[in-house]
């Protein structure tokens, strides 16, 4: 490692006001990545290890730098659906169900709202994400 970057690396280190209890990056994680185990230095406080047990699987919204304390504000569930993507739509009314293909026109994880257009009518409705390329929604 060259000096400049020593440096700055000391200097990331040193505004960091991580505690023990706060989680901390492992290294650089880009936006949009899934956070797993080996992205998140081992915490050493009980409290802090039962939320890092709860961020594993969480998709970062920005990027984060090594040595940073790991906000949740800027995690979210993983995408499922992303914008442009075909998605199965299912209507349901009572028991009645009804499928049809729809283009998302915004990206949603499990349980998020999202809108879609229907391929056959047109018409735009705000459906829920219920898993990978599919949705659901209610009449």
């Amino acid at each position: 490692m060259n000096k400049f970057a020593g440096l700055i690396a000391a200097s990331i280190l040193a505004n960091t006001t991580a505690t023990a209890e706060e989680l901390v990056a492992s290294k650089i994680i880009r936006a949009g990545s899934i956070l797993s185990a080996s992205d998140i230095v081992t915490p050493n406080h009980h409290a802090a290890l039962k939320r890092a047990v709860d961020i594993i699987g969480m998709e970062t919204t920005r990027t984060l730098y090594q040595g940073q304390a790991i906000d949740t504000l800027t995690l979210r569930t993983p995408t499922l659906i992303k914008r442009n993507a075909i998605v199965q739509m299912e209507y349901i009314k009572g028991p009645m169900t009804i499928s049809a293909e729809g283009r998302a026109l915004d990206k949603g994880g499990l349980g998020d709202r999202v809108r879609v257009m229907n391929l056959t009518s047109k018409r735009i409705v705000t459906v829920i994400v219920t898993g990978a390329d599919s949705v659901k929604a209610q009449l």
